[in-house]
């Protein structure tokens, strides 16, 4: 039986107790209640009776309705909490695995310059060397360069003063103790 079913079988009754009280008045019996109080607190009874009894199916319906979407929206929630977890877990993870990068990377730079300054000490050190043995060999040039000059300007000199002796006049002895001396040298050969 339908909503309206009801409602009218409700309405025929309301309309059958209203059709007797009107006949009991005729046979002296009961007469026309004319006090609204009272109709109308039998019309509010039946009204309350009929909200009652199809209130309570849409009610109970909308409060079934509304129980299923709260619990979805918490589900979905929960479902949402759960991926929001493993969002920040994987995050978490990468953020690990990029300090791990960092610190590897940041060791192999303190590797490369480490490797780097020996590199270029090394290099200075042998530039330092090369420069040395140049010096060295360039002082050395420079010594004998100058006592080659130096010898040859004794030899100049010891022969100026040869031949500045030999203008003057060799003392006859002196000239007697070179000649036996070339002889001796000449004949020791």
């Amino acid at each position: 039986m339908g909503i309206m079913g009801t409602f009218l079988l409700l309405a025929a009754e309301a309309n059958a107790v209203h059709s007797e009280l009107a006949e009991g008045a005729a046979e002296g019996g009961f007469g026309l209640n004319i006090d609204i109080f009272e109709t109308n607190l039998i019309n509010l009874a039946i009204l309350v009776g009929i909200l009652f009894y199809f209130g309570r199916k849409v009610l109970s319906n909308i409060l079934n309705e509304r129980q299923a979407n709260i619990a979805t929206a918490i589900q979905e929630a929960e479902g949402r909490l759960k991926e929001a977890q493993i969002s920040l877990s994987q995050a978490q993870e990468q953020l690990t695995q990029a300090q791990a990068e960092a610190q590897r990377i940041r060791k192999a730079a303190e590797e490369n310059a480490q490797k780097a300054k020996e590199a270029t000490l090394t290099r200075a050190a042998q530039d330092v060397e090369r420069l040395k043995q140049t010096a060295a060999a360039d002082l050395n040039t420079e010594r004998e360069r100058a006592l080659a000059e130096l010898r040859q300007r004794v030899a100049a000199l010891a022969l100026q003063k040869v031949e500045s002796e030999l203008r003057s006049g060799i003392a006859d002895d002196v000239q007697q103790s070179i000649i036996d001396r070339s002889i001796a040298q000449v004949g020791g050969r």
